[in-house]
């Protein structure tokens, strides 16, 4: 299926790993050139000589931590008019008890997975407005449909941002500008085998039984290959989708039990 979106330029934060990557990998695939943004420079520019050498698009490289305002700055001067932005802001989902967490911590949450993403997008859709074609596509985590215990915090950033993009879209569909998240459950990145062995530690148990246990719980019966988030993530920013907007699509192997 050809997405029509070939020689667009999509902006990709989190890019050098994990679903940020697949999105990456999935969008040069069909054509679009890339400016990719993360961290660490050096896996940056692995990841951009790699998809400059199979798909042939021209990729710009920043890194930058999406989650402080100078980092943002560096991304939007590099890239400040993309047609696609694919909003990651790459932070791992740490267990934080809320009776313990101070106004700081908080805060940092709320920068992280609330701020960050908010700011890039009233920085871009501007411009896609005025170019009248704009895809918006935050990564987010299923468990915002059914907050987990210990990690209200970065649960509640996310909903916020939910609640934000919410309000917003209705404003900007009839531009041609839509936003939605895709809200992953277990995928097999480096990320969930960091968190897998971390509750492992907590639990005092092993890798292995706290994988068996996912998978047990994953009417699925495995954990899903990262280029299917990145399909997913190609097609909610293809020309043909200029109608669904503002929704937060669950893509985990049906744990979420929930219609809505």
């Amino acid at each position: 299926m050809d997405l029509h979106i070939k020689g667009r330029h999509a902006l990709v934060c989190g890019a050098s790993k994990g679903l940020g990557h697949a999105a990456a990998e999935s969008l040069a695939r069909e054509g679009v050139n890339l400016t990719l943004v993360s961290r660490g420079a050096a896996l940056l520019e692995d990841v951009a000589a790699q998809l400059r050498a199979e798909h042939g698009v021209t990729v710009a490289t920043v890194a930058a931590d999406i989650t402080t305002a100078e980092g943002r700055a560096a991304i939007l001067t590099a890239c400040p008019d993309p047609d696609i932005l694919v909003a990651n802001p790459g932070v791992r989902q740490t267990p934080e008890n809320f009776r313990t967490l101070d106004r700081a911590g908080w805060d940092g949450w709320m920068e992280a997975h609330f701020f960050a993403t908010l700011e890039l997008i009233n920085a871009v859709v501007p411009g896609m407005c005025e170019r009248r074609f704009g895809r918006i596509v935050n990564i987010s985590v299923s468990f915002i449909k059914f907050p987990q215990v210990n990690f209200g915090p970065s649960h509640a950033a996310r909903l916020a941002l939910a609640g934000a993009i919410g309000a917003m879209v209705r404003e900007l569909v009839a531009h041609n500008v839509v936003i939605n998240s895709v809200l992953p459950g277990f995928f097999d990145t480096e990320a969930l085998q960091t968190n897998l062995h971390g509750h492992a530690a907590r639990g005092n148990t092993t890798y292995e039984a706290i994988v068996e246990n996912r998978l047990q719980s994953t009417p699925a019966g495995r954990f899903a290959d990262p280029a299917e988030c990145g399909d997913l993530i190609a097609y909610l920013c293809s020309a043909q989708n200029g109608y669904m907007t503002g929704q937060n699509i669950v893509n985990d192997g049906g744990v979420y039990q929930g219609l809505f």
